[in-house]
């Protein structure tokens, strides 16, 4: 099978099929090469925390993987590694992202929401991604950091060339990477010289005085929050406006009653996440999987979306309703490698959501085709055009 059949349009009908009849799936990989996918949220969810199923390439039979081609300064970052590299650089950058340390940063996180629905005027017509979910995360999360605003659209660019790859420059993902990791030496050489309060300072002066982070894991960790803090949030910010506009019942409910966001958001993350997959996983020993033995060295994508999509642990999956108890789905992650930056993206939408409907009473989706972003990485709009 290959993985991309139907995957970017209609997604949940493939994953239907191979929860019923072929749950855990040969498969041609995002990169060419084989693997095997897994569906049912049973299975994904064991999968996620199995420590036979490891993210370090180092496992991966010699030339059965291909992934991203990182150099070594941006490639030693968490999506890589186990313990107990993962849990001493989790540790070290986790409390950046704890809900009390969120918190405090819903007022400025508001602040900008207002600021770009200010920008749009009272009436019109926009594309929300490059009008709002887009530029909201990419400030939060530079900001955070200490990212010079200058800066942001050109890690923008770079992000979206690695994630959605154009096929006809295949060149480009070679210059958006060597762009990046130009960038981040230039930023942390810069930071060095006049640190500042942000999260980059911190962890320079963890890399220079405690020396508990070498310099690539410094330069990897940095890359990995930027990269990872806009991408994710742009997709679910994108995806969960969407799924309101289409689902009209459910949008006046939450309108009704704006202080069910924070579970309408589980359900809206459950129902259109921000990925398809979790990261790739190689089995360090022969792993069996729902009767189906995958040999040692291989390569494992479980999908996220598939499991939340599964009727035997979220009923008639298909439906959204906010008033599910949606707590459980799988689409930032399980176990050790549970998403670092959920609490951040949980509050960016949440404030997302309320900022915008709060100001349109009467948003709603312009006629045209939605487009999807051809990506097998992130499940996300190329643009979400709107009128208010």
């Amino acid at each position: 099978m290959d993985l991309a059949d139907g995957l970017i349009t209609h997604p949940y009908d493939v994953y239907r099929r191979l929860r019923d009849t072929a749950p855990v799936q040969r498969i041609t990989g995002p990169d060419g090469t084989p693997a095997w996918l897994v569906t049912r949220y049973e299975d994904v969810r064991t999968a996620l925390a199995d420590p036979r199923l490891s993210l370090d390439k180092w496992h991966a039979t010699p030339g059965a993987y291909k992934g991203f081609s990182l150099p070594p300064a941006l490639d030693a970052n968490l999506l890589n590694m186990d313990p107990p590299d993962h849990t001493r650089i989790r540790r070290l950058v986790g409390r950046a992202f704890t809900p009390r340390r969120i918190q405090h940063l819903r007022e400025p996180i508001r602040r900008t929401a207002d600021r770009l629905l200010d920008a749009l005027g009272p009436h019109g017509g926009t594309d929300l991604i490059a009008s709002y979910a887009a530029p909201l995360p990419i400030t939060v999360i530079c900001d955070l950091l200490g990212v010079p605003e200058e800066h942001r659209l050109d890690f923008r660019i770079w992000t979206d060339t690695l994630i959605a790859p154009d096929p006809t420059r295949p060149e480009a993902g070679r210059e958006a990477v060597a762009a990046m990791l130009g960038f981040f030496t230039r930023l942390l050489a810069a930071k060095r010289e006049q640190p500042a309060d942000d999260l980059l300072s911190d962890l320079i002066a963890v890399r220079d005085e405690g020396d508990r982070l070498n310099e690539d894991e410094l330069m990897s960790l940095a890359f990995l929050i930027l990269f990872a803090g806009y991408e994710n949030t742009v997709q679910l910010i994108g995806n969960a406006v969407l799924a309101l506009l289409q689902h009209p019942d459910q949008l006046a409910a939450l309108r009704e009653d704006l202080t069910r966001l924070p579970a309408a958001v589980e359900e809206l993350t459950r129902y259109e996440g921000p990925a398809l997959f979790g990261i790739r996983r190689f089995a360090v020993q022969d792993v069996t999987i729902s009767g189906v033995t995958v040999p040692a060295g291989e390569t494992v994508w479980v999908s996220l979306s598939a499991a939340n999509r599964d009727p035997a642990r979220f009923p008639d999956p298909d439906r959204l309703d906010l008033s599910r108890d949606a707590s459980g789905h799988l689409a930032l992650g399980h176990g050790i490698h549970y998403c670092l930056g959920a609490p951040l993206a949980r509050a960016e939408t949440e404030i997302a959501l309320a900022a915008l409907l709060e100001r349109f009473p009467d948003l709603a989706l312009a006629k045209g085709e939605l487009r999807w972003r051809p990506s097998m990485r992130a499940r996300g709009l190329r643009d979400l055009p709107v009128t208010y």
